[in-house]
C-alpha cells in the first residue's frame, strides 16, 4: 500500500477544482499548475499551493509534461492526477511520472497505449469478442457505404472528425480532418466506418483495481451533442432493454481486462435504432460526465481513484444504483451563430436550486481564448428521470448568468423538447431541433420591454444609503413628468416611457437598485436588475427570461464603417488553414470556405459573404488575431 500526502493536478478549470475537493477530504494536501492567464484562475485559488508554467498557449504549458513533473517534485506533491483532456491519456507521460518517483493517478501506461489509437483499440476489442462496425478503406468507398464518418485515430472530442455523405467532398473532409487531427493531436491519421444515422451515444463506466476487480457501474446516454461534442449527458441511459444493458456491461468489463485496466474509464458505444451495440472507443481517464454515475451510485470516483492507486482493493460488486442523474454543460457560446464560443467577463454565474455545480469560474473571472468554452456543469439527481429532467431544467432557467452569451436557453429547451423528454434520443438531436431551439419566441418583444422598464426603474431608484429628503425629492421629481429611457437587446431597441409608479398596462409594487416588482396584467414578477462595472450593460433576469440591455446614448456617436465585404475575426484566435491557392485576385463564390481559425479549442470556418474578386487578404497560416481583425476583402460581383 501506498500512502499518498500531496497531490498535484496536472489540468485547469472545474475538472482541478472538483479533484481539489475531494483531496482535501481526504485530507491530500493539493498543488497546482497555471499558465499565465490562468495565474488568477479558481483552480488556482482552489489549491493549497500552485506552480506557474510559463506561457499562455497550451502546448507550451499544460501540455509540457516536463515542466509538470518538475512542479510536482518542487512542490513536494507524491502523486500526479491528470484530469481529462491535455495529458491524460498520454502513456509517455503517465511513464515519465512513474519514473520519477511519483505515483500515477491513471490506468496503466500500457493500456493508455493500447487505447490511445482507435484503429489498434479496435483490433483489439474484436480479438476480445466486442462487437464493433466494420471499418471502411476511404480510397475504396463507394456510394452504397455512404454516409461515412472521418474520425481522428489518435484524439477525441469531436476533434478530426467528418460527416460524408458524398464521394466528391471525401477527399476534401479527409483532408481536413487530418490536418485538424494533427493540429490537436500531433498525428494526423484518419479512418473511416460507417456513419449510423439516429444512433445513440451510450457508455459504461468501469473502475478496476490491481486485484482482479472490475465494476461496471451501469450505462450513461450523451446521444446530445454539437460537433461530435457532448452536451447533455444521464444516467442510466433510458429505454435500454435488460438484456441489451447487459451486454453493454459484460463488453466493457471485457474491453478492460483485454487491457489489464486499472482506474477509472469509460467504454463508449454506438446503439443503433433497432438495439444493436457497436464499440466505438476506450477513453482511459475520468469522463466530463462522471457526476452524474456519481449521483446514481453515491459514489466519489476521484475518491476511488485515489485509494486503488493506493493499492486498495474495491469490493466485489458495486452498490445497488437509485434514481436518475442529467448533466447538462453549460457553455459560453452562441448556439445560433454557428456555436460561437465567447470571450470576455463573467460577471455573474448564480445557478439556484438543489443542484450541483462544478465549475472552474465564478462572477469577476475572464473566460479566455486559449481553452474550452465549457462555464459548468450543472446535474441533477432525483428519484425518476422526469424529475431529475424538470429540476435541472428549472435551475438553469432561473441562473443568472451575465457578461457572456451562453448556450443557457439552448440547454433549457432541449431539457423540455418533446423527444428528449419522451426519451426518443440520438445524435442527430440538433441536426433536426436547432433551428426551432435557437429561434426567437413569439413573445420575446414582451419580455423584453418589461425588462427594459425594470432596468429604466432600477436605475431611477434612489441608492438605498441616500436621505429621506432625497428620496422623495426623487420620486416627485419623477412623477412631474414621464422619464424616457432606450436600451437595445438582441438586436432591437426598446423606448419606455414611466413614472415610478404607474406604466401603460402596469403597476410597478416596489423598485430597487436591483429588485423590481411589476404586476403586468394581473400577474406579479420580481425582476432582479444588476449593471456591470462600467455600466455599459445592464442584466435583468425574471421568469419572463434573462436580458442583457444596453444603455442607448441620447446622442450616440457616430460609427466607423468597415470596406464592404470585410471578412473581420469573429472571436480572437489562430488562422490554421489557408484555403489552396488563394491570393488577392482570385474569384471566390459565395459560401465557399477561405480561411480556418481555431479558438477555443474548436475550428471556425470563414466563409466568403457573397461571389466575387478576393481584393485583400490579411491572414497567414499561424497568425494569431484579435477579436475584430480585418482578415480578408471581397469585392462583390455587380448584378447583370
Amino acid at each position: 500500500m501506498t500512502n499518498l500526502t500531496s497531490l498535484l493536478v496536472a489540468n485547469r478549470g472545474e475538472i482541478a477544482v472538483r479533484i481539489f475537493r475531494t483531496a482535501r477530504d481526504l485530507g491530500l494536501a493539493t498543488v497546482a499548475v497555471h499558465s499565465d492567464p490562468d495565474a488568477d484562475a479558481l483552480h488556482v485559488r482552489a489549491a493549497d499551493a500552485a506552480v506557474r508554467l510559463p506561457g499562455a498557449a497550451p502546448a507550451d504549458t499544460y501540455l509540457r509534461g516536463d515542466l509538470i513533473i518538475k512542479a510536482a517534485l518542487a512542490a513536494g506533491a507524491d502523486a500526479v492526477h491528470p484530469g481529462y483532456g491535455f495529458l491524460s491519456e498520454n502513456a509517455d507521460f503517465a511513464r515519465q511520472v512513474q519514473d520519477s518517483g511519483l505515483t500515477w493517478i491513471g490506468p496503466p501506461p500500457e493500456a493508455i497505449e493500447a487505447m490511445a489509437s482507435k484503429t489498434r483499440a479496435k483490433d483489439l476489442m474484436r480479438a476480445a469478442g466486442v462487437p464493433l462496425l466494420d471499418p471502411v478503406d476511404p480510397a475504396a468507398a463507394t456510394p452504397a457505404d455512404l454516409p461515412l464518418l472521418l474520425k481522428a485515430a489518435a484524439g477525441g472530442g469531436g476533434r478530426g472528425m467528418r460527416v460524408v455523405r458524398d464521394l466528391d467532398s471525401l477527399e476534401e473532409a479527409l483532408h481536413a480532418a487530418s490536418a485538424e487531427a494533427a493540429s490537436a493531436f500531433g498525428d494526423g491519421e484518419v479512418f473511416a466506418e460507417p456513419y449510423v444515422e439516429r444512433g445513440r451515444h451510450v457508455e459504461v463506466q468501469i473502475l478496476a483495481d490491481a486485484h482482479g476487480t472490475v465494476w461496471a457501474l451501469g450505462t450513461r446516454d450523451c446521444s446530445l451533442q454539437r460537433r461530435h461534442q457532448k452536451v447533455i449527458e444521464e444516467a442510466p441511459a433510458p429505454g435500454l432493454p435488460d438484456t441489451l444493458r447487459e451486454r453493454l456491461h459484460t463488453a466493457a468489463v471485457a474491453a478492460a481486462r483485454a487491457v489489464s485496466y486499472r482506474g477509472a474509464g469509460t467504454v463508449e458505444f454506438l446503439v443503433t435504432a433497432d438495439g444493436r451495440p457497436y464499440f466505438l472507443e476506450m477513453n482511459t481517464r475520468l469522463q466530463v460526465e462522471h457526476p452524474v454515475t456519481e449521483a446514481v451510485f453515491g459514489l466519489d470516483l476521484v475518491a476511488l481513484q485515489l485509494r486503488v492507486a493506493e493499492g486498495a482493493a474495491l469490493p466485489a460488486s458495486p452498490p445497488q444504483p437509485t434514481g436518475h442523474a442529467v448533466e447538462a454543460r453549460l457553455y459560453a457560446e452562441d448556439p445560433a451563430q454557428d456555436w460561437r464560443p465567447q470571450t470576455g467577463v463573467l460577471h455573474t454565474l448564480d445557478i439556484p436550486g438543489r443542484v450541483r455545480v462544478d465549475t472552474g469560474f465564478t462572477g469577476g473571472d475572464t473566460v479566455g481564448v486559449h481553452y474550452d468554452p465549457m462555464l459548468a456543469k450543472v446535474v441533477a439527481h432525483a428519484p425518476t428521470r422526469a424529475e431529475a429532467v424538470r429540476a435541472l431544467a428549472h435551475a438553469l432557467a432561473g441562473a443568472r448568468i451575465h457578461g457572456l452569451t451562453t448556450n443557457r436557453e439552448l440547454l433549457v429547451g432541449s431539457l423540455r423538447h418533446p423527444d428528449f423528454t419522451a426519451g426518443r434520443l440520438d445524435t442527430g438531436f440538433y441536426d433536426r431541433h436547432l433551428t426551432t431551439l435557437t429561434e426567437t419566441a413569439p413573445d420575446a418583444g414582451t419580455a423584453a420591454l418589461a425588462a427594459a422598464l425594470a432596468a429604466a426603474l432600477a436605475e431611477a431608484a434612489p441608492a438605498p444609503d441616500a436621505s429621506l429628503a432625497a428620496r422623495l425629492g426623487g420620486w416627485r421629481n419623477l412623477r412631474s413628468q414621464p422619464q424616457t429611457r432606450r436600451y437595445s437587446t438582441a438586436g432591437s431597441e426598446y423606448e419606455v416611457q414611466y413614472h415610478p409608479v404607474d406604466h401603460p398596462g402596469v403597476r410597478v409594487l416596489s423598485a430597487e437598485r436591483h429588485l423590481v416588482t411589476l404586476e403586468v396584467d394581473g400577474i406579479r414578477r420580481m425582476f432582479h436588475v444588476k449593471r456591470n462595472s462600467n455600466n455599459t450593460e445592464v442584466y435583468v433576469d425574471s421568469p419572463l427570461g434573462s436580458h442583457t440591455l444596453t444603455p442607448v446614448p441620447r446622442f450616440p456617436d457616430p460609427q466607423d464603417r468597415t470596406e464592404p465585404g470585410s471578412l473581420l475575426a469573429p472571436m480572437p484566435g489562430t488562422v490554421v488553414r489557408v484555403a489552396e491557392g488563394l491570393t488577392p485576385g482570385t474569384a471566390v463564390t459565395a459560401g465557399q470556405p477561405l480561411l480556418w481559425l481555431e479558438a477555443m479549442k474548436m475550428e471556425h470556418r470563414i466563409l466568403a459573404p457573397a461571389s466575387g474578386t478576393l481584393t485583400a487578404l490579411h491572414a497567414v497560416t499561424g497568425q494569431q488575431v484579435e477579436f475584430g481583425a480585418l482578415l480578408a476583402v471581397v469585392q462583390e460581383e455587380p448584378l447583370s
